[in-house]
């Protein structure tokens, strides 16, 4: 690549990552400053600093009450998406593989399904089970609703994890239900991990799922709690976007530990498979 090529081409990227950075920039300067410099003065550098807005928002969301909803919601989704998910992709492949090509075809299908599409009648089937308003009744539709893409990603690392370690397992005693635990599933470190930011992303940032199936206050989740901060704040954008850096903290701090399994576990799960 020539210099002057290489140059632009730098130029161009800068240029890119600039785009995207700066609304993050925006949310974050005009989160610091007071209603004032907001409204007059948008763009520019908080002066002075006013960490203030942060614990008003804190209070105003009822942050800790939201923030617990939300991690009891997001981590029984993870684990039982996991769980579901490792256990049902491995008897996909391991076990019958004429129905289990069916069966997955079905599963996989369902991705291709919009979520809107499902709201009516998942609001009737919740209602009528008593899924509402309650944690574990997020937790059976959030599992619900992720395992296809889950299923996709396990069944296809399984498929590359050669039968003769399963073999070598049982020819020294292990039964089916050893093997996966103590064999296989650690095998899934990589794919269990994606697995889990990817559906983490999506749970903890969440908002039509909980808007539909969640009525009370005292079990808001952080989007619905920010989501009526905001209408009732709407005109002071300093409360509303320090409510915004609040909400959406965790998932960065989440992600940020375990990116380096992302590109990893679907190029194994989805490319190989």
């Amino acid at each position: 690549m020539k210099t002057k090529t290489r140059i632009v081409f730098g130029v161009f990227i800068w240029i890119i990552a600039l785009l995207y950075i700066s609304p993050l920039y925006f949310v974050i300067s005009n989160a610091l400053k007071g209603y004032e410099q907001v409204t007059i003065d948008p763009v520019s550098a908080p002066s002075p600093v006013i960490w203030e807005n942060f614990v008003e928002a804190w209070n105003g969301m009822g942050y800790v009450r939201a923030f617990f909803n939300t991690f009891m919601i997001t981590a029984g989704s993870i684990i039982g998406i996991i769980i579901v998910c490792a256990l049902g992709a491995y008897m996909l492949v391991r076990r019958f593989p004429r129905v289990s090509s069916v069966i997955y075809i079905i599963i996989i299908s369902m991705m291709f399904v919009p979520f809107q599409a499902m709201m009516i009648p998942l609001v009737k089937i919740a209602s009528s089970l008593n899924l509402m308003n309650h944690l574990f009744g997020e937790i059976v539709i959030y599992v619900g609703c992720g395992v296809p893409m889950a299923m996709f990603l396990f069944h296809g690392f399984i498929k590359n994890i050669p039968f003769e370690l399963e073999e070598a397992a049982m020819i020294d005693g292990a039964g089916t239900w050893r093997t996966f635990w103590q064999i296989i599933f650690p095998l899934l470190k990589s794919i269990t991990i994606t697995v889990a930011i990817l559906d983490m992303l999506w749970i903890w940032n969440d908002f039509l799922l909980p808007v539909i199936t969640i009525s009370k206050e005292s079990m808001r989740t952080l989007t619905l709690s920010y989501y009526f901060y905001f209408g009732e704040y709407v005109n002071q954008w300093q409360l509303a976007l320090s409510a915004v850096i609040l909400s959406i903290i965790p998932a960065i701090v989440f992600y940020f530990f375990g990116q380096r399994y992302i590109i990893e576990g679907i190029v194994a799960g989805a490319v190989k498979g």
